[in-house]
């Protein structure tokens, strides 16, 4: 029998979460003790051997387990995912002791695992009411957060640091660095949540130095997740670009911003960052694999040729692999293997090369006959050839193996049953709960669809309405402050700002937006005019929201008390070219040699504003389509409650809204720029394609081709058509689709008549931009009465703007005037206290006036919400009185001091 106090060791090793030297020691004791065991079964099963820990606790007589020991074995079974079975053992355990604090915690995991977060909560807090242990703190954290119960949150975290400034000296050095970072992650998302967003910001500036790269990363990625998650996608992919400024080549910063794209419909952005993965991989000597893969995947829609050569190198580099390398595993390499075959053969399947991909498919199922996907790719590519029955044989061996996803790959293909039986039991798996406690939202919409097709349209609007109102619960939308947001985008973008900044952006003529309202047609027009040889369609691309963004960001770093589009005064000439040369950088890169590129995010018909100011000679096409048909395809459309300005498109009173707003928005922009903007009907255009494509095009500038109109010859191949619908170049089915839905658009109609109404604004107006950018350039010449005259002129306007403030105090004390200086910088500081330098040359100025007494309390000091370790950070200053500026790309200016 093991002694206690060796079992004692071994729990803390488990506690400690280092489940390797756990097994080792469990291995060496060679001992049969039931206790010692069940930690073995543990160690293993979080060192990814879960079958050798089931083995494991198999073994074991739990008649022998004393308390501690069946909590233990609770942890095993909840490790390898039988929740049910651990959670029966910790409640039969409670019986015995309810304030056991560990059995509480692995309760409260289970209670959480199955959605019951309130539950959850109440044993997470109970289990550290006994005994505080770090991870539980972080458990219950994660929580707080999750429910937005902040305050609880902030407190919690206060309580956590304390606990781990105490206990970390009891682990062992190596593993210490683990609950800094989660605590820091905490302390972001709390910012994040608070929109407390300028912390955040000056957190990852102070780190930038003193976190290796890895770490510093790592952060940015989890919160840039989580402002996605929580729909600030545009702030989101700036906090990522953000890093990549830092560090160009890192392939952490790259994934996540594939993901993002992904998740945003931009595949062109997509693969521009895929292929950049692929190159610093290679160029890094690791391997480029999975991001070959994904590229393949990614690619294969829109350019084949791409998605060909990437699926042929991973072919290639996992052919070339070895777990001798330590890179992957063998099963690991295996599956590398096995995905770059299937990518390989739906490109073929893709190519119409049919028998190509017939073998490649059969080959790789002789070798794994359950491997998923190739199941699904063979089933697709039998549909394709009108080879029915074996498609559905093939689709029911999924369901075997994976039943939700063996009916979805008939939803997927676009073949339904044709029986109602089989309908009604999609219907039932789709209503099955998932752990988050959501139903499978999207297979109700593809349901949708399947009844919409046998002309059932009440069955089809009624599945559409269950699958919308189940997405609500994953956003958050709010019509009355978009409403808001839109009557202070049209009282900034005024047509005196444009009479008054005829100097600014960029002439170019190569940016091209198409835009309007989702589903209103503008893929179709996109798609006619990238079909030109000098035009290049990039997608939807986030470049002009990400420039909001950043915008934003400056504002808040500089304390102006300013937001988007209030601050857009603001931007003098060199600025605004600086930001419009970025951005067409940035569109560059997706075709270096073409005249013109298409962005086509819908949404940026909040944005034309923007876009006339950095570029004047933009050519903007609006495109605009009966509403009433913009409101059912937009409730019928699937956006997994992940696109970014989407959260409308799940109600038909906001859809209303949201399509009054757009027309108010797109009337005032024809009035700023009359004669600018073309307008293009979606009707029109599938009436008369060749009529409306001239327009365009000359609109645009460049010469007539006609294959323009041959633009469906690009797109996927056409599927046989005993088997799918064909493909035609125009539908014209989708017109007054509305009308088979007119007995359930009272909430559209009301939302979209509803009168329009808005909170009084009041926005500063900037005679002239620029004042801080030169204030700052004169005081560093030393030209100082020039400095003072333009923060005051800032000041007249913007009383509050700490940076006008602070500098016009370090402008009186450079003249002499300590004690005016000094009160000015002091309420600047106050205003940021986050900032660093400020804080530095404030004391400086208390020591130049003498007391030193007031620098010591302000250096001592620790700015709010920072843990101990930012506060010391905080403190390092470089010069009294530098301030940092850069003309050329103003969002992303470093914050002057």
């Amino acid at each position: 029998m093991a002694t206690s106090h060796t079992i004692t060791i071994l729990r803390r090793l488990a506690e400690q979460n280092d489940y390797q030297t756990l097994v080792e020691s469990c291995i060496a004791t060679e001992t049969d003790d039931p206790s010692a065991k069940v930690l073995l079964a543990l160690g293993l099963a979080y060192t990814g051997e879960l079958e050798s820990a089931r083995d494991c606790i198999c073994s074991i007589n739990t008649n022998n387990l004393d308390l501690d020991a069946r909590v233990d074995l609770a942890a095993v079974h909840f490790a390898v995912g039988r929740i049910k079975k651990a959670e029966s053992i910790l409640q039969a355990a409670e019986q015995e002791d309810d304030g056991h604090p560990l059995l509480l915690a692995r309760l409260a995991a289970c209670r959480a695992h199955q959605n019951r977060l309130d539950d959850a909560l109440l044993l997470f807090e109970r289990s550290l009411a006994f005994e505080p242990r770090i991870a539980v703190y972080q458990n219950l954290l994660r929580l707080y957060l999750k429910t937005s119960k902040l305050k609880q949150a902030a407190r919690c975290l206060e309580r956590a640091r304390a606990f781990w400034a105490s206990e970390q000296q009891n682990w062992p050095e190596e593993q210490r660095p683990y609950y800094d970072h989660e605590l820091d992650l905490r302390q972001l998302e709390l910012w994040t949540a608070n929109e407390s967003f300028v912390e955040a910001d000056t957190w990852f500036d102070s780190h930038s130095e003193t976190l290796d790269q890895e770490r510093w990363c790592s952060a940015l990625v989890a919160n840039a997740r989580y402002l996605f998650d929580h729909d600030r996608h545009a702030q989101a992919e700036e906090r990522l670009r953000q890093g990549l400024k830092r560090y160009p080549e890192n392939l952490t910063l790259i994934q996540q911003l594939v993901e993002l794209a992904e998740m945003q419909g931009r595949t062109g952005q997509a693969i521009a960052l895929l292929r950049r993965a692929v190159r610093f991989a290679k160029k890094q000597n690791k391997p480029a694999l999975p991001f070959l893969l994904v590229l393949a995947r990614v690619a294969l829609q829109s350019q084949t040729e791409i998605a060909r050569k990437a699926a042929s190198q991973a072919i290639e580099e996992a052919e070339a692999l070895s777990p001798d390398d330590g890179d992957y595993t063998d099963a690991q390499i295996r599956q590398f293997q096995t995905q770059a075959e299937v990518a390989l053969a739906n490109i073929e399947a893709h190519e119409q090369t049919f028998d190509a991909a017939e073998n490649r498919f059969r080959a790789l199922l002789k070798v794994h006959p359950q491997c998923v996907p190739a199941l699904q790719g063979l089933g697709h590519l039998c549909m394709q050839l009108g080879r029915i029955d074996e498609a559905i044989t093939l689709f029911e061996e999924i369901k075997t193996i994976d039943p939700a996803r063996g009916y979805s790959a008939l939803i997927n293909a676009r073949r339904f049953p044709e029986d109602e039986a089989t309908l009604e039991k999609l219907e039932t798996i789709a209503r099955q709960h998932t752990p988050n406690g959501t139903s499978r939202s999207s297979m109700l919409f593809q349901l949708a669809a399947a009844w919409e097709k046998r002309k059932d349209y009440q069955r089809a609007f009624a599945l559409a309405d269950e699958a919308n109102a189940d997405s609500r619960k994953l956003l958050r939308y709010d019509a009355k402050g978009h409403r808001q947001r839109c009557a202070r985008i049209r009282h900034a973008f005024s047509r005196a700002l444009f009479d008054h900044r005829s100097e600014r952006g960029s002439d170019s003529e190569v940016p091209v937006f198409v835009l309007g309202m989702p589903r209103s047609g503008t893929t179709l027009v996109e798609q006619i005019i990238a079909g030109h040889s000098k035009i290049h369609g990039a997608g939807e691309l986030g470049v002009i929201p990400r420039v909001i963004a950043g915008l934003e960001r400056w504002e808040r770093q500089t304390g102006s008390g300013r937001s988007y589009p209030d601050c857009i005064d603001d931007l003098d000439p060199t600025v605004s070219r600086g930001v419009a040369e970025s951005v067409l950088s940035e569109l560059r890169e997706y075709a270096p040699d073409a005249a013109r590129v298409v962005d086509k995010l819908p949404h940026n018909f909040e944005n034309v504003g923007l876009i006339k100011f950095l570029f004047p000679n933009a050519k903007i096409i609006s495109v605009r389509r009966d509403p009433r048909d913009i409101a059912v395809s937009n409730y019928f459309t699937d956006y997994a409650a992940k696109h970014g300005g989407m959260g409308f498109a799940y109600d038909l009173d906001w859809i209303g809204e949201q399509l009054a707003d757009h027309n108010l928005l797109m009337f005032h922009w024809q009035e700023v720029f009359p004669e600018q903007i073309l307008e293009i009907q979606y009707e029109d255009v599938i009436a008369n394609p060749e009529a409306s494509a001239r327009r365009l095009l000359d609109y645009i500038g460049v010469d007539w081709e006609p294959q323009v109109l041959k633009f469906n010859e690009l797109e996927r191949p056409v599927k046989t058509a005993s088997v799918w619908q064909v493909r035609q170049p125009i539908y014209q089915t989708s017109k007054a689709k509305w009308r088979r839905y007119e007995g359930h658009l009272a909430p559209l109609i009301a939302g979209t008549n509803r009168k329009i109404t808005w909170e009084l604004i009041e926005m500063a107006t900037l005679p002239e931009p620029g004042w801080l950018n030169q204030g700052v350039a004169h005081f560093n010449n030393k030209q100082l009465d020039d400095a003072e005259r333009c923060f005051k002129q800032l000041l007249h306007h913007l009383p509050e703007h700490a940076a006008a403030n602070f500098m016009l105090g370090l402008v009186y004390v450079s003249k002499g005037h300590l004690a005016d200086g000094i009160e000015l910088m002091y309420t600047a500081h106050e205003r940021c206290p986050w900032n660093k330098n400020w804080r530095s040359d404030l004391a400086r100025a208390y020591r130049l006036a003498g007391d030193e007494k007031a620098a010591q309390k302000i250096e001592s000091t620790s700015p709010p919400s920072c843990s101990p370790a930012a506060a010391a950070e905080a403190l390092s200053t470089d010069s009294f009185a530098t301030t940092h500026t850069n003309p050329t790309n103003a969002p992303e200016l470093e914050p002057i001091r």
